[in-house]
C-alpha cells in the first residue's frame, strides 16, 4: 500500500464548516492548481479533471464522519484504484487540515506519481488554508 500524506495546515475556521465546504464536489475545482487543470466536471457529489501532463482523475464522496474527516473515493475515470480522505482537527477555533492518500500502487507507478500526488496534495492544503484562512 502507497500512503502519501500533504503537509498539515492551520485555517482559523471550524471544522464543520470547512467539512460542509468539502461535501460539495463542485468546490474541490478551487483547490485544484490553476492552469494545470482541464476537462474540469462536477455534479456535486463527484468530480473528474485532467491534470496537465498526467491522467484523468475522477473522485466521488465516499463517507466519512463531520466533521473530522472527509473520505473520496477514486471513480472509474481514474488510472487505479485510491482513497483520499481529508482529516480536520478542531481545537480553540482553529482546525488542522490535512490530506491522506492511499492507493495499491506497483513500484513503477508509485515511482512515477508519488512526487507530483505530493505536490497536488500539498498545493490543495495550502489552497485550503488560503480560500478559509
Amino acid at each position: 500500500m502507497t500512503t502519501i500524506e500533504s503537509k498539515k495546515v492551520e485555517i482559523r475556521k471550524p471544522a464543520a464548516e470547512l467539512h460542509a465546504f468539502l461535501q460539495d464536489m463542485g468546490n474541490f475545482q478551487q483547490l485544484l492548481p490553476e492552469g494545470r487543470i482541464s476537462e474540469w466536471q462536477s455534479d456535486g457529489k463527484s468530480c473528474s479533471f485532467k491534470v496537465q501532463g498526467a491522467a484523468t482523475i475522477g473522485l466521488a464522496l465516499d463517507g466519512g464522519e463531520a466533521p473530522t474527516l472527509v473520505r473520496m473515493k477514486a471513480t472509474e475515470r481514474s488510472p487505479f484504484p485510491f482513497t483520499l480522505d481529508v482529516h480536520l482537527q478542531e481545537a480553540n477555533g482553529t482546525t488542522t487540515a490535512w490530506q491522506v492518500f492511499n492507493a495499491d500502487l506497483n513500484p513503477f507507478i508509485k515511482m512515477m506519481v508519488e512526487k507530483p500526488l505530493k505536490n497536488l496534495f500539498d498545493h490543495i492544503a495550502d489552497r485550503m488554508a488560503a480560500i478559509h484562512g
